[in-house]
């Protein structure tokens, strides 16, 4: 005989608590006549228990393998709480779509047009297909909804491996994806926080996306490593949303998440069409987002550290704060920001404050620690640290479509030294710190020296006491932040610290 306590106990979401809702449970075992409301009469199906229980109601899914899609379409509610699906206990509950079909658009978890969700615990693999435009997904938000959480989900093996020709569209996957597709309804008050998301093979998609009207976001906590296209991807003007006006991811918070091992060089989709063999894959991406923060995280292994760029000629990336993340051995540049090529959009008025950029373009791609590419203008750069590849090149510019942009109080470092450093300024190159300040204007209270982090070789990018990034950065409060990577106070001494580690 085994006894099972029940306890109903009270949500929460976004901190706010409500008052105990009634506990359901879903077993591998159990039945879909049954109750429902211990482990002993549990239901069988996810969908079930989505189609009956009212706001307010914790699903618990006991331990085992589910070969089952669940999808979302009630909703909780502001005054008796979210529906929560979640796993039972320490159990691990797994979904997994080994042999089940994939439509032009499906996922393991749907949630259309609800709000007041929960989704938190469960293992999410193996939904794949080689059929070409259909997109296989973990977890799939959409429509309208606010006040939606993903927590804690491990997702993995969501694949599209359809052969291609000459056509590389249409071989595309998600891990998670968040698409606001409706005006002036968004999605909002949406956290996806402490998920991990791996082994996803992606075509031109992405690993977690927030594309078209999404306000109000937090993409927290979350490790997504070993994709083979980018990490994080914030989205706007790819017509997501029925109106142009509210076609842009907006108003979130990408912070402290661990983003590793993202490229996309032998991912078909691309073929060896895009510049430098296809190096392409962002760890941390904003293509047409706006009024958004990037802080904390630590980006490395990957193609592109960072980039804050627009896609579409005639539309820019604004609005957007890069603060205090650990950029490092990423292959083919730190931060990128601009259009790729002249036919892209722009960035303007977005602010590169308290990095710490380390030996990126590991390929010798000439991308150097900061790429400045096509059409930027208003931007800040200030309080970095670089730190350059064997190629020298701390930030590589060859667009002369560059106007307005402060670049000042950062510290660089070069195997070449102060003599042998590059920079690329409007497409001309300049060898030696001296020349390029004079040169370009820029860097007047910037200095060159070594850093004297803690252990670089091991990925230890703090600064020890000796570094002269110590109260050497400038304290503007309205861009600094409040923390730095590690939650310190921002400043600590008489100035702030150059990089993203305030030495305490």
């Amino acid at each position: 005989m085994i006894t099972v306590l029940v306890i109903s106990s009270a949500a929460t979401l976004e901190g706010r608590s409500y008052a105990a809702g009634t506990d359901y449970y879903v077993s591998t075992t159990g039945s879909d006549s049954n109750a429902g409301t211990s482990a002993a009469i549990a239901w069988k199906t996810l969908q079930h228990a989505a189609n009956t229980v009212p706001a307010g109601s914790t699903v618990h899914v006991m331990g085992g393998v589910y070969n089952q899609k669940l999808k979302i379409t009630r909703s909780g509610s502001a005054s008796a709480g979210p529906i929560t699906f979640r796993n039972y206990d320490s159990q691990t509950a797994i979904l997994d779509g080994t042999g089940l079909s994939v439509a032009s658009e499906d996922s393991l978890i749907e949630i259309r047009d609800a709000s007041y969700i929960v989704v938190s615990g469960f293992e999410i693999r193996n939904l794949q297909t080689s059929t070409k435009n259909r997109v296989p997904m973990g977890i799939f938000v959409h429509g309208a909804g606010s006040h939606i959480e993903i927590r804690n989900n491990k997702i993995h093996n969501i694949k599209n491996t359809a052969t291609l020709s000459s056509n590389l569209a249409g071989r595309d996957a998600h891990g998670i994806a968040v698409y606001g597709t409706k005006a002036p309804a968004s999605i909002n008050h949406l956290t996806i926080d402490g998920n991990e998301l791996y082994n996803l093979v992606l075509g031109s998609s992405e690993s977690l996306v927030v594309n078209g009207n999404v306000d109000t976001f937090y993409i927290t906590n979350n490790l997504i490593h070993d994709n083979d296209n980018i990490g994080i991807d914030l989205i706007g003007f790819e017509g997501t949303a029925p109106s142009p006006a509210y076609d842009q991811a907006r108003n979130g918070t990408v912070r402290g998440n661990t983003v590793y091992n993202i490229t996309s060089v032998n991912n078909p989709s691309y073929g060896r069409t895009l510049p430098n063999n296809s190096y392409g894959a962002d760890g941390i991406y904003v293509d047409g987002g706006k009024d958004s923060i990037i802080e904390g995280n630590y980006s490395f292994n990957n193609d592109i550290g960072i980039e804050i760029a627009s896609e579409h000629a005639g539309k820019s990336t604004s609005g957007i704060t890069v603060r205090n993340n650990f950029v490092y051995n990423n292959n083919y540049t730190g931060i990128a920001m601009g259009g790729y090529d002249t036919a892209r959009g722009s960035t303007e008025n977005c602010v590169i404050v308290g990095n710490t950029l380390y030996k990126n373009d590991t390929k010798g791609l000439n991308g150097g620690q900061l790429l400045i590419q096509y059409d930027t203008k208003n931007n800040i750069v200030k309080n970095n640290i670089m730190v350059a590849s064997s190629s020298n090149f701390l930030f590589f510019n060859d667009y002369t479509l560059n106007s307005g942009n402060v670049i000042d109080y950062n510290l660089y470092d070069a195997p070449g030294g102060s003599a042998g450093a590059k920079w690329r300024w409007k497409g001309v190159t300049y060898t030696g710190f001296s020349a390029y300040k004079t040169a370009s204007g820029n860097d007047a209270n910037s200095l060159f020296a070594n850093p004297a982090f803690v252990n670089a070789a091991a990925g230890d990018l703090h600064l020890t006491a000796s570094s002269p990034a110590i109260n050497a950065g400038i304290a503007d409060l309205s861009i600094i932040g409040a923390y730095d990577i590690d939650g310190d106070a921002r400043v600590l001494g008489s100035s702030v610290d150059i990089g993203a580690d305030e030495r305490s």
